[in-house]
């Protein structure tokens, strides 16, 4: 059973009625020995970085996710949950983060390089483009995704599955081993959400 991560800050209706239209089961909770037991684990996120990481940390579900990924099974962070992902956020000043994939989480600057200016936050559809092929973007086309954010990861090229673009190439889709992350809401992007939601599910079966 696929469990979603209890902390305070996540958008858990949303996550868990997309869960309930592709007949998943799943579970919410805060508890860590009963997270540590779930087939994979959701970490969602609104907000701020630096409150997220407060939260987890002080609830002791920070070590028990690092734990949970070591162990091999599947996470997935969205929004701001993806954004925990890394080692790191500049939001409210330098903040450590999870550290389970390589890079920073920096803000939009708000001016091109051409100095005109642009809105923060990158709100509304965006076009993915997939530069990898593997279990997650099976049965996938590049396609629209709906984005609510200010900050973006700065990564590594190897972590990127997917891209959009908002004044810069933004990471939309990360994952390396048995961590993956998406920047944009899959619960709200339509059918290339769900798809992609149900394609994280399917890791559990394939193992």
């Amino acid at each position: 059973m696929l469990g979603i991560i209890d902390y305070g800050m996540g958008n858990l209706f949303s996550v868990s009625k997309a869960l309930e239209r592709l007949d998943v089961p799943y579970f919410i909770s805060d508890d860590k020995e009963e997270l540590m037991e779930a087939d994979a684990l959701i970490l969602p996120g609104v907000g701020a970085f630096k409150d997220a990481m407060s939260c987890l940390n002080d609830t002791g579900l920070s070590a028990m996710i690092c734990s949970y990924v070591e162990s091999g099974r599947p996470l997935l962070g969205i929004c701001l949950g993806m954004q925990l992902l890394f080692e790191e956020s500049e939001e409210h000043g330098l903040t450590k983060g999870l550290s389970l994939l390589p890079g920073r989480v920096v803000r939009f600057s708000g001016k091109t390089a051409n100095g005109e200016a642009y809105k923060v936050p990158h709100m509304g559809w965006n076009l993915l483009s997939f530069q990898k092929n593997g279990l997650l973007t099976e049965n996938l086309q590049d396609d629209y995704a709906y984005f609510v954010h200010s900050y973006y990861a700065q990564t590594e090229e190897d972590v990127i599955i997917a891209k959009s673009i908002y004044d810069k190439e933004v990471p939309a889709v990360v994952g390396k081993d048995n961590v993956y992350g998406m920047q944009f809401h899959p619960e709200k992007s339509s059918k290339l959400g769900m798809q992609l939601l149900n394609n994280f599910t399917q890791l559990i079966k394939k193992g």
